[in-house]
Parts: structure tokens; sequence; C-alpha cells
């Protein structure tokens, strides 16, 4: 693949990379650079989620070594249960992930390696480095008690950044609400004597309502809701007439669908104009834009390629029930 194609493939969907520049120089230099994400066992998997998913398998494609790692002892740091829990969902997720298209993926467990000597000591090196309040301002996305946090949860993001240096990897992906803490660990580990990671970030998505993705609202889509229910909320979901911006629908389009499918066919009775086929998302959003696509078409189809997704998911999870 040439340099422009793996530079494009690498940077598709991302609101931002930390930088291109140094991006570009690391896929002129190493044919195999290696990138990383970390997800910290916690709940069920949604498509908010499943971005990063579809980031990684993009820098697979583009001829990185992909590392997954799966931060049960992050978890357990930020509240969200015991050890032997979290290491239980840990395990749920590889699942989930190796279905969403991860097999070959290299997976960590974080405790496997964070309790050893060396990684302790670049931790508490970093914590030297760090003040009270710069810790806590990264790690502000994420917890889920902003604020009264525990003073483990000011420790989860020197651990991130040890994370990106004990493992070796060029590239570090996540959300854009991991900006703060990946922003610290490119200054922080250079002060260690470490490479500052390149970072990728991806979109924070609209809940289905078009409000903020909220787990008590229930305004997202899981990896393993049955077709019955992916129809329902698509069905129910935020998507004016017309309107391309915020819409949360032509985001699953974009960020979910055309990733994995080169065209995209819309089926219509002939009254309605017959079956249409989209070769590219922004081709799709115009037609939307003209109106010459309506809402419950885009919706529909929307379902249609979301359960085809998710179905390798629901079969290996049953594995779990």
């Amino acid at each position: 693949m040439e340099h422009s194609a793996r530079m494009a493939l690498a940077a598709r969907n991302a609101v931002e990379v930390i930088t291109r520049e140094e991006l570009g120089e690391l896929l002129r230099t190493e044919q195999h650079p290696r990138v990383y994400a970390g997800y910290e066992p916690s709940g069920k998997i949604h498509l908010g989620h499943v971005l990063t998913i579809n980031k990684l398998i993009d820098l697979k494609n583009a001829g990185f070594e992909v590392i997954v790692l799966l931060a049960d002892l992050h978890a357990y740091l930020n509240e969200k249960g015991s050890l032997d829990e979290v290491r239980q969902m840990a395990d749920m997720n590889r699942a989930c992930f190796e279905a969403l298209g991860l097999e070959d993926a290299t997976y960590k467990y974080g405790s496997d390696y964070q309790l050893e000597r060396e990684y302790v000591l670049d931790v508490l090196k970093l914590a030297r480095n760090t003040t009270l309040a710069r810790a806590r301002r990264s790690m502000d996305e994420v917890s889920r008690s902003a604020k009264n946090p525990q003073v483990s949860q000011m420790i989860y993001p020197l651990m991130q950044a040890v994370d990106i240096a004990r493992l070796g990897v060029d590239v570090a992906v996540g959300g854009i609400d991991q900006r703060k803490i990946h922003m610290l660990a490119r200054e922080g580990l250079v002060k260690l004597g470490y490479r500052a990671p390149v970072c990728i970030h991806t979109p924070i998505l609209l809940g289905l309502d078009g409000e903020k993705m909220s787990s008590s609202k229930g305004n997202y889509i899981s990896v393993d809701d049955t077709e019955e229910q992916v129809n329902a909320k698509l069905k129910k979901a935020f998507c004016p007439e017309g309107v391309v911006e915020n819409n949360p629908v032509l985001e699953v389009f974009r960020y979910h669908i055309f990733p994995r499918f080169s065209s995209v066919l819309i089926e219509r009775p002939e009254k309605f104009g017959g079956d249409v086929e989209f070769e590219s998302f922004e081709a799709l959003e115009q037609a939307f834009a003209e109106r010459s696509l309506h809402p419950a078409d885009l919706k529909g189809a929307a379902a249609s390629y979301v359960n085809e997704i998710l179905e390798p998911v629901r079969e290996r999870l049953e594995e779990y029930v």
C-alpha cells in the first residue's frame, strides 16, 4: 500500500491526530509500526466503543501491529468492580472485539504486567513530575466520580501513560475524552527517557435521541442487542428529514457502516424511487440533505447493516450465557 493510502486509512474518521507530521514520518520509516488502545472492562460494549475498534481495524489494514489492552487493573482502580469481576468482563470484551474483526490482534491484560517492579517505578517517577491538578484534569472525562475522586483515580492516568511505554507502541488510539491523558503521556514519557506517542482520537458519538449518550437513558446500541432491539432503537432514532448536522443515524453510517462496506444499498419500493446504491458516505449524506432519501429508508438500511455487523458478536456471546 502506498504511503498516501496508508496515511488516509490511518487518519480516516479521526477527530484529530497529534501530530499528522509524526504519523506521516512513522509510516515512511516503519513498515509495521505498533498501535494500541486500552479498554476498561466496565459493562456493556456499545457502538461508542466500537468506534475505536473500527479505527484499530483501519490501522491493521494500513500495516500496523495492533495491541489491545484489557485494562482490568485500571477498572479496579476506577471502582468498576472487584479484580475477579473485571477480569471476567475483560474476557467477554475480548470475545466481542474478536467477533468485530480483531481476531489477530495481540491482547494484553493489565494485571499481567502492571504490578512488576520496573512498571511501578516508572509510575512513581511520573508521579513526581505530575501535579495533582494535572492528574485530576486528565481524569475528569473518564472518571465516574470526578467531583470527589479517590486517590486511585489519580494514579489511573499515570498508569495509562506508562502503559504506552511498557507496551512499546508508536501510536495510542482513544476517544477524544482521552486527550488530556494522552497529552500527559506525550509530555511525561519524554522526561522518563521514552518517545512521545502519536495520538489518534475518535469522536464521541451522539445518543440515538440526539442527546449525549448515557447508560441511564439507554440511547445507544449495545453489541449484544437483538435484531429486534436494533430495529426498534433505530426506528425511534432522532433523524429529521434533510438535517445532516448532529444526526445520529448518519453517524452510524459514517463511523460504522461505510468503514466496513464498500457500498451501501438502500432498498425502497418503486413508488418511492426504487433501490439506490451509494459508494461513499458523502454521496449518501448529500442525498439525505437534498431530501431525495427519506429518514425511514435511511433508518431501515442502518438497522439492516448494523445487524449484519453485530451478528458474529451475538453468536460469540452465546458462550457466556
